[in-house]
């Protein structure tokens, strides 16, 4: 006979199901039908969304269940996911940024991984329903000389500098594809936004690109940051663009220049200490920025109330130098660490580290690069690409 507790009112029901935790209301939906409907409605389980750590606001993505949200968030939290190593690859004898030593670098869009290998990117198709990536590129993207050092995907085409010193731009549905002299040493870091392109060099100069109609490839402004460059980014609002430099000298490794004059506007910060280089920067919206690098911290800056002190920052526990951050512009920030290729993950609202990966490689390699989606994170060592898959 059915159980009198389902005679009662349906808003009777969701109060009792409201003191059930994820597992307990999950065994609840294994029970008879009328058991299962309710307790698999979404009306159940929207209330455990309000404290998850929800990755690119898993809330707003459309077609995904509400419990399968929960039961993501849940992995995402406690770290429970299926690791796979999806690529391989030859490593080459390690001479830090050197273009001698294979560095990955690799960006992410709803339908493929581009990853830079050697002197070339490549496509790689993801499979569908999440299950990793096909093993064989659908596109290759050529024209540097020596290995790629950084690239960016923004709307259909790539830009990426090289150890060359020059600057490639690819149409990725076309054969467009143009390159121009940029730097005389490598080019470590790359933006673009807005038909403009800056770019960083170890020769100490940041430049900022044309390429608009007739002007392709021609230099608006150089500036002289003193400083090899590590690391670039451009403003989402098209004004002004931060570079995070070696720090070898007495100013400030973090510094943002007008985009249009090329002239210094403000420096972040005043205790890094000498040799504290940027390595990764990485803007949330105009005025909130990550970075991070060889002093061990990730520091978030707000620019609207400060720009001598971070409003936040998180010490990597190991004291390893950290050279990649990425950010679901939401709770999430993921980062990648200089020894045995270690990936964190943290929540903006807790001080301590959220869950560590140890990701298996055969040396003590770097995470050099890391993304993720709402169920993936991907993470480049110098032999493999890993994928952490937290639909498990």
């Amino acid at each position: 006979p059915p159980s009198p507790l389902w005679a009662l009112p349906e808003e009777l029901l969701l109060l009792i199901c409201s003191y059930l935790d994820a597992q307990a209301l999950g065994r609840l939906a294994q029970g008879a039908s009328d058991i299962n409907s309710f307790s698999l409605s979404a009306v159940c389980w929207w209330p455990m969304t309000c404290g998850c750590t929800e990755t690119l606001a898993l809330n707003r993505v459309p077609g995904i269940p509400v419990k399968e949200r929960v039961k993501v968030s849940q992995n995402w939290r406690h770290g429970r996911c299926r690791r796979e190593t999806v690529l391989k690859w030859k490593c080459k004898q390690v001479v830090f940024f050197s273009s001698s030593f294979l560095m990955p670098w690799m960006e992410l869009d709803g339908e493929y991984l581009y990853l830079s290998q050697a002197e070339n990117i490549q496509a790689y198709p993801l499979c569908p329903e999440g299950a990793g990536l096909q093993r064989h590129p659908q596109a290759i993207f050529s024209g540097h000389q020596e290995d790629v050092c950084r690239f960016v995907l923004v709307n259909s085409h790539i830009v990426s500098g090289g150890g060359d010193g020059s600057i490639v731009l690819h149409k990725i549905h076309g054969s467009y594809s143009v390159k121009f002299p940029a730097h005389e040493q490598e080019v470590n870091c790359v933006d673009f936004q807005g038909g403009l392109i800056v770019s960083g060099s170890r020769d100490r100069t940041a430049k900022v690109w044309s390429l608009s109609t007739g002007r392709v490839g021609q230099c608006l402004h150089t500036v002289q940051t003193e400083d090899r460059v590590w690391s670039i980014a451009i403003s989402p609002l098209l004004s002004s663009f931060v570079t995070g430099t070696a720090c070898c000298g007495h100013t400030s490794p973090l510094r943002i220049w007008d985009l249009e004059s090329g002239q210094l506007l403000t420096c972040l910060g005043t205790d890094f200490h000498r040799g504290a280089g940027v390595l990764d920067v990485f803007y949330e919206t105009p005025s909130l920025l990550l970075s991070c690098g060889y002093d061990t911290y990730i520091r978030y800056w707000d620019i609207r109330t400060s720009t001598r002190k971070c409003v936040q920052e998180w010490e990597e526990p190991h004291d390893s130098a950290l050279y990649c951050i990425r950010s679901d512009k939401n709770h999430m920030i993921a980062s990648g660490s200089s020894y045995y290729g270690v990936v964190r993950l943290w929540d903006k609202r807790q001080t301590r580290c959220l869950q560590s990966f140890h990701l298996c490689s055969p040396t003590s390699s770097p995470v050099y690069c890391l993304r993720f989606s709402t169920t993936h994170l991907y993470a480049a060592v110098a032999s493999a690409l890993h994928v952490l898959d937290f639909t498990a």
